[in-house]
């Protein structure tokens, strides 16, 4: 069959059984990233079938679905907004990184693998997904709540510190020079001030580029700078989730509204293709031997994300049942673990540091999708409240 002709099939059967799956987790009430993951499970390394035809469209497919996620949630908010977020963040965001990188480096040191594996895991354990968590807000129709831009803040701090961290990785595990390092992390900090500076001074002259009411030139236009800025972002070092959030955050007025309005049905084809293709090129039979410590360490840096997202939320004056809301949205890890992972076992680092980062990543994607619905369940806020009234009672 010609090479072409099976891409199509590969592609359409799984974009039909991505519907059917979708349509299911309606029914059932909740998100249908579970089910997505599970498909590419059933279907990649190790699965039932593994289809190999699709697998660059599906990669394709999943940068630009992490690109649009985190595009689409910058046009809900302004530049002042994030700004003021990350200045309440900022201890919050120091914090998170002591909380959650430390169990991590503990982990691998436990397991004998070593100071610079312990370094690589640290960084596994510390980083939630944007993209994950993106699309877990909007799927709880949580865009708007108090607490969600303390969320974004502590993701957006996250992923500015990778800067710094994948640079100084690089230098640790593959033998890079200390000057070459240093060299990275100054033109990553550069680029990005130089987007913060455009999105908070010259947002507006941005939002100009764009024809607000003609809405082909608007899709073509959003979409191309978003993907522009987002691959420089990531030739220098910065992810590129960041870079396009920051495109978001620099359009406003009609210009956001209708660019929102255009660009969400391609955000949510490409989104679930991101979940799928997690689940394609991970290799099921590799992650038996590493289920045990893997549930560990999510259980662990679960509660530990839990008293992060809490922190910060009660920093930015949020009531108790925000602080749940927020610390349980932060429990999904993601692209950036798996990032970090594949870059230790390349030079070499801890083979089976891999299988662990794709395990534990997995658990916590499907136990985050799951307990953000906690605050929403009745008997649990029940208990919250009636705490919070004993609390303030005592």
């Amino acid at each position: 069959m010609h090479e072409t002709t099976l891409l199509l099939i590969e592609v359409g059967a799984l974009l039909l059984a991505m519907s059917l799956l979708g349509r299911l987790a309606l029914l059932l009430g909740i998100s249908p990233i579970p089910f997505y993951l599970v498909l590419g499970l059933a279907f990649g390394n190790g699965g039932l079938v593994e289809l190999d035809a699709s697998a660059e469209f599906f990669q394709a497919g999943a940068e630009i679905g992490v690109i649009l996620l985190l595009a689409l949630l910058g046009l809900e908010y302004t530049a002042a907004e994030l700004f003021g977020s990350l200045k309440s963040a900022r201890t919050a965001g120091l914090f998170d990184a002591l909380l959650n990188a430390l169990p991590g480096a503990a982990m691998a040191l436990l397991l004998g693998w070593g100071p610079v594996a312990a370094v690589a895991l640290a960084g596994v354990t510390w980083v939630s997904s944007s993209g994950v968590i993106a699309k877990l807000l909007r799927d709880l129709g949580r865009l708007s709540n108090r607490e969600t831009p303390a969320i974004l803040a502590v993701l957006v701090i996250e992923d500015l510190a990778m800067a710094f961290y994948l640079p100084v990785l690089s230098a640790i595990v593959i033998g890079v020079s200390l000057l070459q390092g240093a060299i990275a992390v100054a033109v990553a900090v550069g680029v990005v001030a130089l987007i913060l500076y455009v999105a908070l001074r010259h947002g507006h002259v941005v939002s100009r580029l764009f024809p607000a009411d003609q809405y082909e030139p608007l899709l073509l236009g959003v979409l191309g700078l978003t993907m522009l800025v987002a691959g420089v972002a990531a030739e220098v070092g910065v992810s590129a989730a960041v870079g396009a959030f920051l495109v978001g955050i620099a359009l406003s007025g009609r210009v956001a509204e209708n660019a929102s309005t255009v660009l969400t049905p391609l955000r949510d084809l490409f989104a679930a293709i991101f979940f799928v293709f997690f689940g394609l090129t991970t290799d099921s039979t590799a992650l038996v031997s590493v289920v045990l410590p893997a549930l560990a360490l999510a259980i662990v840096t679960i509660i530990t994300k839990l008293i992060t997202g809490a922190y910060a939320a009660r920093r930015a004056g949020v009531g108790t049942l925000g602080q749940w809301r927020a610390g349980l949205s932060l429990v999904p890890r993601g692209e950036f673990s798996i990032v970090i992972a594949g870059l230790a076992v390349g030079a070499g680092v801890a083979p089976e540091l891999a299988p662990l980062a794709t395990a534990y990543v997995l658990i916590t994607i499907l136990a985050g999708t799951f307990l953000a619905r906690l605050p929403e369940v009745g008997w649990f806020r029940a208990a919250v409240l009636r705490k919070r009234r004993t609390g303030t009672a005592t």
